[in-house]
């Protein structure tokens, strides 16, 4: 079903992750992964999705037969991408062109040669013959009552080879009818002042509307983007998250992020900027790739403040360090403690995880001194704030949160003359007055100290049944090296509804591991409000 957009024509937002996107190495997207982004992209608000090359494989025809039919599109339309028609053939009988039309997409993207060079050694075909291919296939669709779209590919590079043949490509597309011209930078070699300095040029000479699609080789595809939109484009071809061919595409979020908060155009639906952020780490979670931390915008990094300078100024007043409110495009500002941190750092980090610090200066003065000299040691509290925020209360409160105290734990590691193995561990601890021996086997002895102290807690606290391990770490710090290294564990830890991390430091991985998961447990039993032990 097609969306009948809120937002006017004049501007357009185009994504051509389900196509561009998906020939990033070590993407694979089923027909049902690419339903899933198209309704994401959707829900984001695009104005046009490209949904892939219909008739050239049997996955993306069977994906605009189930589009049409199981998405019901509120603002994007489906686009369907082909190539013009063949070298001596007429549009009306080639097939590729015939399946374009058999998608029951309302909008067409051709992709045509612009490069002389390209024309005579890929299409083997003659410079006219090529402009012939453009105008009859631009004509044609447009005859069948379809919106088309022609992607000028290689055109930088063309235009610097010969730039009056590549112009007489945009004004075959354009005479022919074409609603946009894309000129495209395929090899992703350009720079900004160089793509500005073209689609002015380009505009003013052809007077056809123009629209950008770049790569990003240089590192340069946002920014020249928004150049080509300071040059006049007013249509974007971009990729969520940047997803592409080699280094990839001009990343959909920053783009538009710019567009409206930096540019002030309207080029989303109202409200749908917030929801950035998640969608962009939903598409990732599609595609099976771990959200980049330090994306612009939508990173968890994004927005996360280390330095005791920077938090002073964030306390006096967020903007000082932050380009815009985080909440605009769905995300969250956050404190990192780490042996940086200053006062200003600890009371921000304190607020933001609801100890309340009540302004005891000796109190912050003493965590900042612990945090440091933990840090010494191999600690990193940044990536652990469950840890951080059970030192935090233990200062608040004058003692350690206490759940249960442990006597004393082993790991057994045997090696059969079988040639199997056999990990066993066994915990000794106190809880609400009760002695507890547990012992349990694992695949791992990191594994049979979790197992035995779930068995040995779970008898006292019930609530310990929810808690899973979904992530576990190991780093050997920087120092002496060989078997003597200092280890550092991070385990990370949900209850269903929510994730913490927590760090544990020793010369050896059991023992580092052992202090990750007693912090973990003890976190758990805090998030679900149970009452610590006398």
């Amino acid at each position: 079903m097609t969306a009948t957009s809120e937002l006017d024509d004049s501007f357009h937002v185009f994504d051509t992750t389900l196509r561009d996107g998906a020939q990033r190495e070590g993407i694979n997207l089923t027909v049902a992964d690419k339903l899933a982004i198209a309704r994401h992209l959707d829900d984001f608000g695009v104005g046009f999705i490209e949904g892939g090359w219909p008739g050239a494989n049997p996955r993306d025809t069977e994906f605009f037969a189930r589009a049409q039919e199981e998405i019901d599109f509120k603002h994007a339309q489906l686009v369907a991408f082909g190539a013009t028609r063949r070298a001596g053939a007429k549009a009306a009988e080639d097939p590729q062109v015939r399946a374009l039309l058999e998608s029951g997409a309302g909008v067409i993207t051709l992709v045509a040669k612009s490069h002389d060079r390209h024309v005579e050694l890929a299409l083997r075909t003659t410079l006219d013959e090529n402009l012939a291919m453009v105008s009859d296939t631009v004509s044609f669709l447009k005859d069948q009552g379809r919106r088309v779209f022609v992607d000028c590919e290689h055109f930088f590079d063309g235009y610097r080879a010969n730039p009056e043949y590549a112009k007489a490509v945009v004004r075959a597309a354009a005479e022919a009818g074409a609603d946009v011209v894309i000129l495209c930078d395929t090899n992703g070699g350009m720079l900004p002042a160089q793509i500005q300095a073209v689609v002015s040029t380009v505009l003013a000479d052809t007077g056809a509307r123009l629209g950008i699609h770049t790569q990003d080789d240089t590192g340069c595809a946002v920014a020249n983007t928004l150049a080509a939109v300071d040059a006049g484009a007013t249509h974007v071809q971009c990729t969520a998250n940047g997803y592409g061919e080699r280094v990839g595409n001009a990343n959909l979020f920053p783009v538009v992020a710019a567009l409206e908060l930096k540019y002030g155009k309207k080029v989303l639906p109202e409200g749908r900027l917030r929801e950035m952020t998640r969608i962009s780490h939903a598409i990732a979670e599609v595609v099976n790739l771990t959200p980049s931390t330090h994306q612009p915008y939508v990173g968890v990094s994004a927005f996360a403040h280390k330095a005791g300078l920077h938090a002073s100024a964030i306390k006096v007043d967020p903007d000082l360090y932050q380009h815009i409110d985080p909440e605009q495009v769905g995300n969250t500002m956050r404190m990192l403690v780490s042996d940086m941190a200053g006062r200003a750092s600890v009371e921000l980090k304190g607020k933001e995880l609801g100890v309340d610090l009540g302004g005891d200066r000796e109190v912050v003065g003493r965590v900042v001194e612990r945090v440091k000299e933990r840090e010494l040691k191999g600690y990193t509290y940044e990536a652990a704030d469950a840890s951080f925020e059970l030192l935090l209360r233990a200062e608040v409160e004058g003692r350690p949160l206490k759940y249960f105290e442990v006597e004393s734990w082993r790991a057994i590691v045997e090696d059969r003359p079988d040639g199997t193995h056999a990990n066993e561990a066994t915990v000794k601890l106190w809880a609400k007055g009760e002695r507890i021996v547990a012992t349990a086997e694992g695949n791992g002895p990191v594994n049979a100290l979790d197992r035995s102290l779930r068995v040995a807690l779970e008898k006292i606290y019930p609530q310990l049944a929810k808690l899973d391990l979904v992530d576990y770490k190991v780093r050997i710090l920087e120092g002496v090296h060989g078997t003597q290294s200092t280890t550092r564990v991070l385990i990370s830890t949900t209850d269903g509804t929510g994730e913490w991390s927590t760090v544990g430091v020793a010369e050896n991985v059991i023992a580092a591991s052992w202090q990750a998961l007693e912090d973990a447990y003890t976190y758990g039993l805090l998030r679900a409000k149970v009452e610590p032990a006398e």
